[in-house]
């Protein structure tokens, strides 16, 4: 039995980079975030519209504590702020856990969310400006929880290919 479980600063590439080290390996993939969709019946934006923020992070520790004590190996993408709150970086590093910071420049995490700013609550109502001081910001405040990883890897300017290729690497 292997989990391994994917943090990083949201639009980082979890999802993607997960899915294909999934297919690599022949496990399962767990996209934390869709998880609580599914359970909820409600999009994360919703989900801190309606229940707010600390509803979802108690939804969002005891989905990721259910993926971690399963017993079967699986790939796990969790959300941006999934190991800063209820001391889930704690669980990032227990027996069989192989955890990874998949890492992004301001810059690179700018780029990206710019274009989909909508579809994140936490960002959706800064302007452009306020966007590179947010990421700035945050990134500050989580890095501490995203270091506590196996793992580090930087994605910046590399396909989500070549930084699944990167992973499974380290895993061997």
């Amino acid at each position: 039995m292997v989990k391994i479980v994917l943090v990083g600063y949201m639009a980082v590439g979890k999802s993607t980079i997960g899915e294909i080290l999934a297919e690599k390996l022949k496990i399962t993939f767990i996209d934390l975030d869709e998880t609580i969709e599914k359970n909820e019946n409600l999009s994360i934006s919703d989900i801190f519209a309606i229940h707010g923020e600390i509803y979802f992070r108690k939804k969002e520790h005891l989905e990721l504590k259910k993926w971690l004590e399963n017993p079967n190996s699986l790939v796990i993408a969790t959300g941006g702020g999934t190991p800063c709150y209820a001391n889930n970086h704690l669980m990032l590093n227990g027996e069989g856990i192989t955890s990874i910071y998949l890492k992004a420049s301001i810059a690179e995490l700018y780029k990206r969310l710019l274009s989909e700013r909508n579809k994140r609550p936490l960002v959706s109502d800064k302007s452009e400006d306020e966007l590179k001081e947010f990421i700035a910001k945050h990134l500050f405040d989580r890095s501490y929880f995203y270091h506590q990883t196996t793992h580090n890897v930087l994605v910046d300017g590399k396909s989500s290919q070549a930084v699944a290729q990167e992973i499974l690497q380290l895993l061997d």
